[in-house]
């Protein structure tokens, strides 16, 4: 006994392939999407470690400042080395006297400090750099 043909036979493979290839399509999507988003919060959070960084700086500098018993600031001071999670950053610190006033019978110096936090190399995704500037008075 012969069979006859159906027109409808073969129907199902193209549909078949077609489903296939847009669910990798969207799973390929998702994937990309999901590790865009991992790398953003990444450097979200190195931001915020640099931001730190930097502040540290900053206090070091003042604390620098104050120490000393003669009202001076040096120009540039060598790289902070910190420890903990602000380990990577390289913390450059500088002041500058930016002028005195007379406050009655003292004068007061007014200082500029200025802190720059930097991790990975320029150009590059992991890259962060944060600056902070603070003005002192002795």
């Amino acid at each position: 006994m012969k069979r006859a043909p159906r027109p409808e036979s073969g129907f199902v493979l193209p549909t078949a392939i077609f489903l296939l290839v847009v669910l990798a399509a969207l799973a390929t999507y998702m994937v990309s999407l999901s590790r865009t988003s991992h790398i953003s919060s990444a450097l979200d959070v190195q931001g915020t470690r640099a931001y730190l960084a930097a502040r540290a700086g900053i206090e070091w500098g003042a604390w620098q400042l104050l120490q000393n018993p003669v009202p001076s600031c040096a120009a540039v001071a060598p790289p902070l080395i910190l420890t903990g999670t602000l380990a990577p950053f390289l913390v450059n610190v500088s002041c500058v006297q930016s002028g005195s006033y007379t406050d009655g019978a003292d004068t007061v110096a007014v200082y500029q400090i200025t802190s720059i936090a930097t991790a990975g190399v320029p150009g590059e995704v992991d890259y962060v750099e944060r600056r902070i500037e603070a003005n002192f008075s002795k």
